[in-house]
């Protein structure tokens, strides 16, 4: 049979539960780790030896305990899975297309796209989930938990192949996982394809205590080729066929009744009365004055003006192919919080090809404006950090720099997503995962 050990992790659980408990790796019981390592069993042979070296816990309240050993025997080598890619440039060069091209080419079945934002959202629920299952501590009993491995042998033993759009890191707290977190994914053989507009040596530049960040770029780098790609064109600028109008200006007389004639004829066709909708996200409430349907009409200051995130757009992904967009402003650096409110939302919207319609302030391209950075909120975090001098330059440059990133990329999308093909392809109306309750 081979060279052959079992290994069995019981978390507060009488030895009996051994003979009942299945692997949580190979979607066993989530409390019990049943690890072998076998001539058949790749993904375990890797895990064996990652799981006990990452877990830092009290082993007091764990049993290790060796099930049974046979004679060794040679061990056939296993090919090691091949290199991922890092693709990056500017918005518009066809980073996202090359990756979906190569995504709808891959057969096993065992992939998965999405985009980074909820990819670390998804982490983070996960994370949650662990330490809610733990028992409560006991008064004078102390226990050091890290729970970040074992997700992300989850996720291994869930796919083989990551594919991401806008890899970017701007939150310190997905900044201080990603290295374990991948090492361990790359070390249990998922292969990692992930575009990005910034280069390997630029992620997280000038973030908060990015020294603890940098080995994550060097992990990132030995299990992934990086490649530009930037022919200096912005490919979604090129002139297509326009959906008709999209875009309406504020000062543009009749701009709301256009926009009041184009909800009326959508929602004509919709098996669904016009009025409120209640969106239940994470145990929070979020309501949407008018909605019919597969239709949202919104403000600004509705979807963006508030503290919505990520999780709560990708509802409304799930919920609706056309979202109505009145009174942006003009998004200065002063209006940061919700310009990237903003870009969080048509970064999610374009990846899960919602419609848009818009009526602002300015002229696309005049819409976002590079200026008014720091305000009294910025002085008064860099004064809560203790930052100051050279430290709070950086950290200040870094935000201004990431959103100027983000505001090319949201510009470039929202050009797309006033072409004809993307208005035809966000059309769920014939498509049965649409929801009309």
């Amino acid at each position: 049979m081979g060279n052959k050990f079992v290994f069995h992790l019981v978390f507060n659980r009488p030895l009996s539960a051994f003979t009942r408990v299945k692997c949580s790796l190979c979607s066993g019981h989530q409390a019990h780790l049943w690890l072998t390592k076998m001539d058949d069993c790749f993904n375990h042979k890797r895990r064996l030896n990652i799981i006990l070296n990452n877990l830092t816990t009290d082993h007091s309240h764990f049993l290790i305990l060796p099930f049974f050993q046979t004679k060794e025997e040679p061990t056939p080598l296993l090919k090691p899975p091949p290199k991922g890619f890092y693709i990056y440039g500017n918005v518009g060069t066809g980073k996202t297309m090359l990756m979906d091209l190569f995504y709808s080419c891959v057969e096993n079945t065992r992939k998965k796209r999405v985009h980074f934002n909820a990819f670390m959202l998804d982490i983070h629920k996960r994370i949650h989930r662990r330490k809610q299952s733990l028992p409560k501590r006991r008064l004078g009993k102390m226990l050091t938990y890290d729970p970040i491995s074992l997700v992300a042998m989850e996720i291994s033993n869930e796919t083989c192949l990551l594919c991401f759009d806008e890899f970017q890191t701007t939150d310190i707290a997905d900044a201080m996982i990603l290295k374990q977190l991948f090492e361990v994914l790359f070390k249990t053989g998922v292969v990692v394809v992930a575009t990005s507009n910034r280069a390997p040596d630029d992620l997280y530049k000038n973030g908060l205590q990015r020294d603890t960040f940098l080995p994550f770029i060097d992990v990132l780098k030995e299990y992934c080729h990086t490649f530009c790609l930037d022919a200096g064109i912005d490919y979604r600028r090129l002139e297509m066929a326009a959906a008709g109008k999209l875009y309406y200006l504020s000062g543009q007389p009749g701009a709301e009744a256009f926009m009041d004639a184009l909800f009326e004829e959508l929602a004509v066709r919709q098996k669904s009365v016009t009025g409120p909708r209640l969106l239940t996200v994470m145990g929070r409430d979020v309501i949407l004055k008018k909605t019919c349907g597969s239709i949202a009409d919104c403000t600004f200051d509705e979807l963006c003006g508030r503290p919505l995130g990520a999780s709560d757009y990708l509802e409304m992904t799930r919920l609706f192919d056309t979202v109505f967009i009145r009174h942006v402003p003009m998004l200065t650096l002063t209006l940061k919080d919700q310009a990237r409110r903003f870009t969080t939302l048509i970064d999610n919207f374009y990846d899960n090809k919602v419609r848009v319609v818009l009526l602002a302030a300015a002229p696309l391209d005049s819409l976002f404006v590079h200026s008014g950075g720091e305000d009294e909120r910025d002085r008064q975090l860099l004064d809560d950090l203790g930052l100051s001098g050279e430290a709070a330059e950086r950290l200040t440059l870094f935000t201004a720099e990431e959103e100027i990133f983000a505001f090319q990329r949201t510009v470039s999308r929202l050009m797309e997503m006033q072409t004809e093909s993307y208005w035809i392809a966000g059309d769920r109306s014939h498509s049965k995962k649409h929801m009309n309750t």
